[in-house]
């Protein structure tokens, strides 16, 4: 206690924890800051629901301190997912900002397997597409008045039971995702349905919609499997209306087979 109580021993005694810190703790902490890590950065504007591509990333070099823990480090780790919030140049990406899967807007979008395709036709007021009551799952009958000049207004038989994908304000925003829009007071009323066709489907509906002429009627709305009934009643209908020829080369070649294609050579019956 003495000691402590000596000027010169407190001196030294400062001096020395100074010099521990200068030459010791600072170069650490230092060296800490100063230590460099590689993480994934955005290149490009990334829109929420994007899928991320390879050009719109890169690998840069940073320093490590104070990152977040859950910053992506690996390029392969963000390619092909799906953005869910807004990304600007420059931004590190975090992996609470991404997703395994499309945003609900756009998933329909990328179940398309090529065998039908999403066409969109216009509500041109808003009793022609069931009082914006209609969404997307549900099975609708297309109703054409005048149909093809004729004076009849009927329900063509491509277009008796046909499934909508999304329904769509004209702000571009999906109405019936049930996702509250930032900013607005009203829900904004429908002006487009998007409906799954087939290509023979899309061609009746492109002249419906060049007419400026149709109602949607609600025929089913509930399970998908019960759905599906309909859609196969729907196909079955097109199947008949638009049968598939055979390719008259895959005829000649068929025929040709059959005819080069050697007898069966018959045993002659062996007479005691």
């Amino acid at each position: 206690m003495n000691l402590l109580k000596n000027r010169t021993v407190l001196g030294v005694i400062c001096i020395l924890l100074s010099l521990i810190i200068c030459f010791g703790v600072t170069p650490l902490f230092n060296k800490t800051v100063s230590q460099k890590t590689e993480i994934v950065r955005v290149t490009k504007e990334i829109k929420a629901g994007d899928e991320i591509t390879k050009d719109m990333v890169q690998i840069a070099e940073v320093g490590g301190f104070g990152l977040p823990e859950n910053v992506i480090r690996q390029k392969d780790t963000v390619i092909g997912k799906y953005a869910k919030a807004d990304l600007s140049i420059g931004d590190y990406i975090l992996n609470t900002k991404l997703s395994d899967i499309p945003a609900a807007e756009n998933a329909y979008l990328y179940n398309l397997d090529g065998s039908k395709q999403a066409m969109s036709v216009t509500i041109k007021n808003f009793a022609n597409g069931l009082s914006g009551k209609l969404q997307s799952g549900d099975i609708v009958s297309v109703i054409a008045p005048d149909y093809k000049k004729q004076g009849l207004t009927v329900i063509p038989a491509e277009l008796k039971y046909v499934e909508i994908i999304s329904v769509t304000a004209p702000s571009g925003y999906d109405a019936n995702t049930g996702e509250i829009k930032p900013n607005d007071d009203e829900r904004e009323l429908p002006s487009t349905v998007t409906l799954l066709v087939s290509s023979e489907q899309s061609k009746v509906l492109a002249e419906l919609e060049a007419d400026g002429k149709l109602h949607l009627s609600l025929v089913y709305r509930g399970t998908p499997a019960n759905t599906a009934k309909f859609i196969e009643v729907q196909d079955e209908i097109n199947e008949a209306l638009y049968p598939i020829e055979k390719n008259n080369d895959t005829e000649e070649q068929e025929k040709a087979d059959l005819e080069s294609k050697p007898e069966q050579p018959v045993e002659n019956e062996v007479t005691e």
